[in-house]
């Protein structure tokens, strides 16, 4: 397995002392990989932007690991963990954080400006990236003379201006309406998609969420839920690689929310009391790298299986509509016999019923050598 962009470890952030201590993060272990499109989405005060700081090295971590590349971060000096966050990190907020007064190119230009560029060569790779996004009619109007959507441009062409290699956006399209936010989500996943950039998303959008490859839900500082897949109506997005779940591009894809995240607790349990077992070099970051990837794998299948499953469904219920008209009430008849019987199972038998029945099945086993 490559190593991951960015992985945590127990990763903890505590506020205050006494009574007014409040666990931000509580402890959450999981990996970014390379080229990955990844959102974190939760209610207010779930967690989700504080985890974006310390990911992004923005703020320090209570206790736990934050690596970069597989190497830990946290113990580094302020000024190194500076120049690692400009050299590989590009921001992109809800509010835009552009100087109102200086022009869209001095904006853009700042995170070059930082790292002592001279001004020609950060004036060539600023009107590189606006022609890019199509706004360097724009290089020398002011920020403030901007619309919203030109702000959101502007702020997506200054995290590209160092090059990322992984891009974070909280809020992205939080300030903007559905039209302008359309065309900022597209320019985000037509970067992910053909420069390869890790994206990262924090967001409240559940259609923003549903574009990205991986969601993460948090709640109370924790990650509670896993869903793996882009999440379109009946088609597979362009941004969306299906050799990555091993789905057939030609079949719909429905929605399978709760698959992933069944999957994933399901094997928890059993992976954790078999790393401790069977662990031979005692890391904790090995074991949660071991369980994080065979939760993946389970979760793939599942999705895998429900996709396909409903295409069948459907074939199904096509063939029945092509029946004469006199077998109506009679096809009315099996449909519902289905609904109760073929859909009922279907919705009844998530990814953990398989391993609860494996589960009895070696419980038995058990009990009978004994």
């Amino acid at each position: 397995m490559s190593v991951p962009v960015l992985e945590t470890e127990n990763l903890v952030k505590v506020y205050g002392r006494g009574a007014a201590r409040f666990d931000a993060l509580k402890g959450l272990t999981f990996e970014i990989h390379d080229g990955e499109s990844v959102a974190v989405v939760g209610k207010s005060g779930s967690g989700k932007s504080t985890l974006m700081h310390l990911l992004a090295l923005l703020d320090r971590p209570t206790a736990g690991v934050v690596a970069l590349g597989g190497e830990p971060v946290s113990e580094l000096k302020p000024r190194r963990v500076s120049q690692l966050r400009n050299a590989s990190f590009g921001f992109v907020f809800q509010q835009f954080f552009l100087n109102a007064n200086q022009s869209v190119l001095e904006n853009v230009t700042l995170p070059l400006k930082i790292t002592g560029m001279s001004r020609g060569e950060r004036n060539r790779r600023g009107m590189e990236v606006l022609e890019q996004l199509e706004i360097a009619d724009k290089a020398k109007n002011k920020a403030k003379d901007l619309s919203g959507g030109q702000k959101q441009r502007v702020c997506i062409a200054r995290a590209l201006v160092n090059r990322p290699s992984v891009i974070f956006a909280d809020e992205p399209t939080g300030n903007l309406d559905s039209t302008t936010s359309e065309i900022v989500e597209d320019i985000l996943f037509n970067l992910h998609r053909d420069h390869g950039i890790t994206l990262v998303v924090v967001t409240h959008d559940e259609d923003l969420a549903a574009r990205c490859e991986r969601r993460l839900k948090m709640q109370d500082g924790e990650i509670v839920a896993e869903e793996h897949g882009v999440l379109a109506d009946r088609h597979v997005d362009t941004t969306y690689d299906p050799d990555q779940l091993g789905v057939d591009p030609d079949e719909p894809r429905g929605r399978s929310r709760s698959a992933a995240a069944q999957a994933a607790e399901d094997v928890a349990a059993r992976d954790e009391a078999a790393d401790e077992e069977h662990d031979e070099d005692g890391s904790p970051l090995r074991r949660g790298r071991r369980r994080a990837s065979r939760a993946r794998d389970r979760a793939r299948d599942t999705f895998r299986d429900r996709v396909r499953g409903r295409s069948r469904a459907e074939e199904t219920s096509a063939e029945d509509s092509d029946e004469p008209e006199g077998s109506e009430t009679t096809d009315a008849t099996d449909a519902a016999d289905a609904a109760e019987t073929g859909g009922a199972a279907e919705d009844d038998q998530p990814a953990g019923e398989t391993s609860q029945t494996r589960r009895r099945g070696r419980d038995a086993d058990e009990e009978g050598t004994a």
